[in-house]
């Protein structure tokens, strides 16, 4: 009794208020950080199955990790609040005087919201039952966990409002995009002659951004298909590269191929391949990354907002540029002119080719994650498994994000100057996230084990 009336004399005479002097009991169960890759894991099964295209993926991931991070910022000084960072800010609602786990609410709010913006998100519903049945059975009282769910609702919602403000939901009334016809621009490629992919996506708000034109890469090589110009060179390497490939460049182009809209013929029909986007990967490895050096919740919260964050802006300046400069890809343009049995080692996504959207966005990936963790990090990416590939092993982020950019060359679907422009794009948009969201280096002793 004394120790509670010395806490409420101290709070009066420090003059903060009865709000800020609220105290919440801890609860006898917080789930463990690893929860935060798990439920990223299951919003990245939904984008599988409903076939997300990478750029509207990474907004999935951006918008429901802002939920889960605001929601722990209320009472987690480890996770700092980034709705007011971001280029139109976003305030969480007010949390509540009764006693709830900030952790679960956080989980349920990332879940909530994913729920609503992902096309099958009803399936999530199992997930957090899941989520709160764990907790309950593992000690936390039913009642801390209910006022959870409830402040959880509250955020997704804001958050979702927020969401829908962004110009996404107008791209629908756009016209339909039609290919430019003529040599030298992008059409679209077999097998499957998808039609482009978010032609529009460059139009919607920005979470880091101050303009649409703030960072633009530099003009393409200027098309030129007769012998010895420069874009004749490039075609003329992607060709030679892709029929030259050595053993260990093939498994390159394969690990990071991540193209959901890959398809296999099977007799007459024609069969979707599952695989995840170039997004979903890094928010993966973000996730291993975390388990391997033992990051406390708060921060690996953080972490995995600020990537996702990243992320959309990355493909927001890739798509622009894209659809900008609107450049035939090599699959195209070898056919046309050099060769018209080449084909190249992976399937040719559905957009424009320049810049190489690995390259943006893996790039602006690394930069992020050797913020957190160190330039001289070491893992093991594992994250393809699933799909049948073996494990890579990377001394650094900025390795495997050199690795993923140049697989695109070996798999036949980029020129070099789309990967390397790529690059300093996305490094552009990397060095901007960490300036505006992150405040300091959270992991550098951690990642020094």
């Amino acid at each position: 009794m004394r120790r509670l009336l010395l806490l409420l004399l101290l709070c009066v005479l420090a003059g903060l208020g009865g709000a800020a002097c609220r105290h919440v009991p801890p609860t006898a169960y917080e789930p463990p950080a690893s929860s935060i890759g798990q439920a990223v894991d299951k919003m990245n099964e939904l984008m599988l199955h409903d076939v997300t295209n990478p750029p509207l993926a990474a907004r999935f991931f951006a918008y429901a990790l802002l939920a889960g991070n605001e929601v722990l910022a209320q009472r987690d000084t480890t996770c700092p609040a980034l709705g007011k960072r971001l280029h139109e800010p976003f305030g969480a609602p007010v949390p509540p005087a009764t006693s709830y786990s900030p952790r679960l609410a956080a989980l349920l709010a990332i879940l909530k919201t994913a729920a609503k913006l992902q096309p099958s998100g009803s399936q999530l519903a199992g997930a957090q039952q899941q989520v709160l049945a764990d907790c309950q059975a593992k000690g936390m009282p039913a009642d801390v966990a209910e006022a959870s769910a409830q402040y959880a609702q509250a955020v997704a919602q804001a958050v979702l409002k927020y969401a829908k403000q962004d110009g996404y939901y107008r791209i629908s009334d756009r016209p339909r995009y039609t290919p430019t016809t003529g040599p030298g621009y992008w059409y679209p490629t077999p097998p499957a002659f998808l039609p482009p992919v978010e032609p529009y996506f460059s139009t919607i708000r920005p979470f880091l951004l101050d303009s649409t034109n703030q960072f633009r890469p530099q003009p393409p090589q200027a098309f030129d298909p007769r012998p010895g110009s420069g874009f004749y060179q490039l075609m003329q390497q992607v060709r030679q590269t892709g029929n030259t490939l050595t053993d260990e460049q093939r498994q390159i182009a394969a690990f990071w191929d991540c193209n959901p809209f890959a398809v296999r013929d099977q007799g007459h029909l024609q069969v979707g391949l599952k695989k995840m986007s170039p997004g979903a990967h890094w928010m993966k490895i973000a996730g291993l990354a975390c388990r391997q050096s033992r990051v406390p919740f708060g921060q690996a919260m953080q972490l995995h907002t600020v990537l996702a964050l990243t992320l959309t802006d990355a493909f927001r300046c890739c798509w622009q540029e894209k659809y900008q400069s609107n450049r035939i890809r090599p699959e195209t343009a070898i056919r046309r002119y050099l060769d018209p049995q080449w084909k190249p080692l992976l399937q040719t996504p559905p957009f424009p080719e320049y810049v190489s959207g690995h390259s943006v966005v893996s790039t602006a990936a690394a930069e992020v994650l050797g913020h957190y963790f160190g330039p001289t990090y070491a893992y093991t990416d594992t994250t393809e498994h699933e799909f049948g590939l073996r494990a890579r092993r990377f001394t650094s982020f900025e390795q495997a994000a050199e690795q993923a950019a140049t697989s695109r060359l070996y798999g036949g679907i980029h020129y070099l100057d789309a990967i390397r422009q790529g690059q300093v794009l996305g490094q552009k948009v990397g060095v901007l996230a960490v300036q505006r969201l992150c405040s300091h280096r959270n992991f550098t002793q951690l990642a020094s084990k």
